[in-house]
């Protein structure tokens, strides 16, 4: 048997082909991993200021598995912690957080609260970096600004109607047992 096909041509520079090559599929482009802080939230409580903040994940929560997370008050920083990204069917590309910061003693102002998320390798590098700050107007609260303050009412007065106090009432008492006692003693004289 003899084998019949097509000759070989050997490429040189002068006869490249126009069409272009495929890539490799086993050649992947690299998907860029990028953590973005969506939003931050502040809420005054009673000696407590809740820091909230919601971040998304790119290109996936696959691509992750730590993040490290700095929160810093004013220029110093506060708190420093590894978040664990949920791997598994639960798992989703947008996360929250919160911190609760003990604000006792902290004066009425404005404060600048700072947060940095970033991926961090075993030589304390660090990848994916991001940060965003807030201004927060701190007001303290104490327990009787959060009181709904409702006006009593001392007195009604309408038509046929009349609402009295209890030392009004204790008045009229009084001047109805002195009216009483007026008129028994006159019936027994």
């Amino acid at each position: 048997m003899s084998k019949t096909g097509k000759s070989v041509k050997q490429l040189t520079l002068d006869s490249l082909p126009t069409t272009p090559t495929k890539q490799d599929p086993k050649t992947k482009t690299t998907i860029q991993k990028q953590i973005y802080i969506t939003h931050m939230e502040t809420n005054t409580r009673i000696d407590e200021l809740v820091l909230k903040i919601s971040f998304k994940l790119e290109p996936s929560w696959q691509a992750f598995s730590k993040i490290k997370a700095d929160l810093s008050f004013e220029d110093t920083t506060i708190s420093s912690i590894l978040i664990r990204i949920l791997q598994g069917p639960l798992a989703t590309n947008e996360l929250e957080y919160s911190w609760i910061m003990d604000t006792e003693g902290i004066a009425e102002g404005t404060y600048r609260l700072k947060i940095e998320m970033y991926e961090e390798w075993a030589s304390n590098e660090r990848l994916h970096q991001t940060n965003r700050e807030v201004t927060v107007k701190y007001v303290p609260q104490t327990r009787q600004s959060r009181l709904i303050k409702i006006p009593f009412i001392k007195k009604v007065i309408g038509t046929d109607l009349a609402v009295i106090s209890t030392q009004e009432k204790q008045i009229y008492i009084n001047i109805e047992k002195a009216i009483k006692k007026e008129q028994k003693s006159q019936q027994d004289t």
